[in-house]
């Protein structure tokens, strides 16, 4: 049923990752077994399961961590979506298949948010927690001139060797590459933001724009996500967000606090989308640990 994929390639962020032929199509995932306690994780735009990026501090709290492709992206088929509502079904045979019977969380990052906000809101007996970091809401996303690019950066002429010229920038001129980059993920300006990016934050960043890819994923999220209305989970949530975030407006993070009944807002002063590769993120990862614990989050 399952073949591995992605072996380890001496990079910290490169994860190996399995597929499972469920009964809508292949799904790709990597569930790194710990704790009883098993956080799910559903990445942004341009990431796939094979990416280890901000999972620390669910791993330091002794939880099983379970990512996993959205429909596009890596290996996991668009028939397994392509929305939200239809993915989470896919999601619950996943879990099915895999033993988990208690979800501590359900992460939703950026355009995965409204994938685990509609994954907590169809299994409520089974997910505890909701967590939204930096996450596209209800509201329209994204812009329309970002859309009209989008369309012709990730087209399917375009889409590799559009992620071929990011490998070449970061390789080459990196220091552009991240300038050009960051510039499109911060109110500020591109030089202001680079200025705030530690030089352990910068490599870390090099290598993630560097293996990124879109796939047919990013273009399935500019259909399915203009016509998403938000699943009202019922749980408790935690939605973490900055407002200098240049790529989904801070306006969606208050719009999914009014949505949802048990959410609490945390303002972060991050200085980009990113916001794992920021200094305030020790910061949010506390936050996280409280909420984890406790299932509320005092944000004031």
């Amino acid at each position: 049923m399952e073949k591995s994929s992605g072996e380890r390639d001496g990079h910290d962020m490169a994860r190996p990752t399995a597929v499972a032929a469920l009964s809508a199509g292949a799904v790709e995932y990597r569930f790194e077994r710990r704790g009883d306690g098993v956080v799910v994780i559903l990445h942004g735009g341009h990431m796939h399961a094979g990416l280890a990026v901000g999972e620390a501090v669910f791993i330091e709290a002794d939880h099983s961590v379970l990512v996993v492709s959205r429909p596009g992206y890596g290996q996991t088929s668009l028939t397994a979506g392509p929305g939200p509502e239809k993915f989470a079904e896919s999601i619950l045979e996943l879990w099915q298949h895999l033993g988990i019977t208690r979800v501590a969380a359900v992460v939703g990052v950026s355009a995965g948010g409204p994938y685990a906000t509609a994954l907590a809101a169809c299994s409520p007996d089974l997910v505890e927690r909701v967590i939204l970091q930096a996450s596209v809401g209800s509201l329209p996303w994204p812009g329309r001139l970002a859309r009209l690019v989008a369309r012709s950066v990730f087209s399917p002429v375009t889409e590799r060797r559009t992620w071929a010229m990011v490998r070449q920038l970061m390789r080459r001129v990196p220091v552009l590459g991240l300038k050009a980059l960051l510039g499109g993920l911060s109110t500020s300006s591109s030089k202001e933001v680079l200025a705030d990016v530690s030089a352990e934050h910068r490599a870390d960043l090099i290598e993630l724009f560097s293996r990124m890819r879109s796939q047919t994923g990013f273009r399935n999220d500019l259909e399915v996500l203009d016509q998403h209305r938000e699943e009202i989970a019922a749980q408790p949530a935690l939605i973490i967000h900055s407002r200098r975030d240049g790529s989904v407006p801070f306006r969606h993070a208050e719009t999914l606090h009014e949505a949802l009944p048990q959410s609490s807002l945390l303002e972060t002063s991050a200085e980009h989308h990113l916001i794992w590769f920021t200094s305030d993120w020790p910061r949010v990862e506390k936050h996280i640990r409280e909420f984890l614990a406790s299932g509320t989050a005092k944000v004031g």
